[in-house]
């Protein structure tokens, strides 16, 4: 089956991503920032751009810190589901623009979709429940990023279409297995694809596995491994 992708994007052009730590990066889109769920100490985004936007997908210590949110000194755009916003203290909560599951907005530029993001039913389906949170599919001028967040291999994350990068998540039991990733990436075909968000109980997730299942499946698939999602400490 022919990969879907956008006509005029070339990895090249394709929005750079920065790991932070776990669920926390940049999105670094031309001179346009995208911070995802800052947490941590001030120190690991010391030498790093400012923060244009900042995305924010669940109530979860390690997606969400005020303080560290704080401590960035920005008064950059916030977008967030609504169980996120009524924690924000009320200066963050100012400046934040609430996006339920399948709505859009747009700022600077570029539309922001929430997309869904929740376990499946069975053992882990406690941990993230449909509704609460929202991964995000983030467009402009024809190239798509979509960061899932903690989430499963969902239908509604199985039909995404023409979607240029993906940050897809793999830590049992909180999200997904190395597998269901692998299925679930096959599915809607991303051109590029970073795991993340892959520290689990059992310590970190086979991410070497999921590339090789992902090559066999569809070789133009391009799975991007980064060691800096995990500094040593």
């Amino acid at each position: 089956e022919a990969l879907a992708t956008s006509t005029n994007t070339t990895m090249s052009t394709l929005p750079q991503i920065i790991p932070i730590e776990h669920a926390s990066a940049i999105i670094q889109w031309g001179t346009t920032a995208i911070f995802t769920d800052p947490v941590g100490d001030a120190a690991l985004f010391a030498g790093k751009p400012a923060p244009s936007i900042i995305l924010l997908s669940d109530i979860h210590g390690d997606h969400l810190s005020t303080s560290t949110i704080e401590a960035l000194g920005t008064d950059a755009p916030i977008i967030a589901p609504r169980e996120v916003f009524e924690k924000l203290t009320p200066a963050l909560a100012a400046r934040t623009h609430v996006l339920a599951n399948d709505e859009s907005h747009t700022v600077l530029g570029f539309t922001i979709t929430a997309i869904p993001m929740y376990n499946l039913a069975g053992p882990s389906e406690k941990f993230h429940t449909k509704g609460r949170g929202n991964g995000y599919v983030i467009e402009k001028d024809g190239v798509r990023v979509y960061l899932a967040g903690d989430t499963a291999g969902t239908p509604e994350m199985r039909a995404l279409t023409n979607i240029d990068v993906a940050l897809i998540p793999m830590n049992l039991p909180y999200t997904m297995s190395v597998d269901e990733a692998a299925d679930a990436v096959l599915a809607f075909k991303p051109t590029q694809v970073y795991p993340y968000h892959y520290r689990g109980t059992d310590g970190l997730a086979d991410v070497a596995r999921f590339k090789s299942l992902v090559a066999a499946g569809n070789p133009e698939i391009e799975v991007v491994l980064l060691s800096s999602w995990y500094p040593a400490r």
